[in-house]
């Protein structure tokens, strides 16, 4: 059974938890490692949290989730390894994927998406890398990791 990493602070506990029952119901594993109440916690710290479980091994992919998903993707994007997405649409979703080999999906709990944010976990899901040139693409993406 595929496994997943999930984090979120408290501007996405409504949401984070739709989107753990969403996983298991399509059969994965959740490791939810998020928090439940609205008690202030720092979305670096979720995100730091999520990406070192996930570089342990064994997960498909993560999601981070915080208020609006820009914070917590860009300490997501600060572990080495990670490449970590914030669509606005199901299209952009699955492309994060198909193109960039996103291995982490975020989203904002506070956010009113024009499509449900479901679905584009859904459309992510279903993507898979293309490879390719993509792979050329993802390697120079990578390198810049510590470069400058």
């Amino acid at each position: 059974m595929p496994s997943v990493v999930v984090a979120n602070d408290h501007g996405a506990v409504e949401l984070a938890q739709r989107c753990v029952g969403y996983l298991e119901k399509m059969g994965y594993t959740v490791n939810y490692l998020g928090v439940t109440t609205t008690d202030s916690v720092d979305y670096p710290d979720m995100a730091q949290k999520a990406c070192l479980e996930y570089k342990k091994g064994g997960y498909e992919f993560g999601v981070v989730l915080c208020g609006t998903g820009i914070g917590i993707s860009i300490s997501a994007n600060k572990i080495d390894g990670i490449r970590c997405a914030l669509p606005q649409n199901s299209y952009a979703a699955a492309m994060a994927r198909k193109h960039n080999d996103a291995n982490f999906i975020a989203f904002g709990g506070r956010i009113d998406y024009p499509e449900d944010p479901i679905d584009m976990l859904d459309a992510y899901m279903e993507a898979s890398f293309e490879g390719d040139r993509h792979l050329r693409r993802v390697g120079k993406m990578m390198a810049l990791e510590g470069s400058c």
